[in-house]
């Protein structure tokens, strides 16, 4: 499945990036699409066959599962 990360800071997006390239799943950093958010940010894309809360930043704000061009919330973070 396709995932979209974002988060409150650029850093927690390349920590995230990071985290889960070293654990071997494909993640890229990119815009924020504009369906998801009107200013500027950074999220991570990412596929994996769940959505690996567990390799998340602390400042993770949603992650999306990508649904066609729909986007579903499956975790919001605090």
């Amino acid at each position: 499945m396709k995932y979209l990360a974002t988060f409150h800071t650029h850093f927690s997006a390349l920590r995230t990036s990071r985290s889960l390239t070293e654990a071997g799943i494909p993640a890229k950093m990119a815009p924020v699409p504009r369906k998801l958010s009107s200013s500027c940010g950074t999220c991570v894309r990412y596929e994996a066959p769940e959505p690996c809360l567990g390799r998340m930043d602390r400042d993770v704000e949603c992650v999306y599962r990508e649904d066609g061009g729909d986007f579903i919330c499956v975790h919001r973070g605090e």
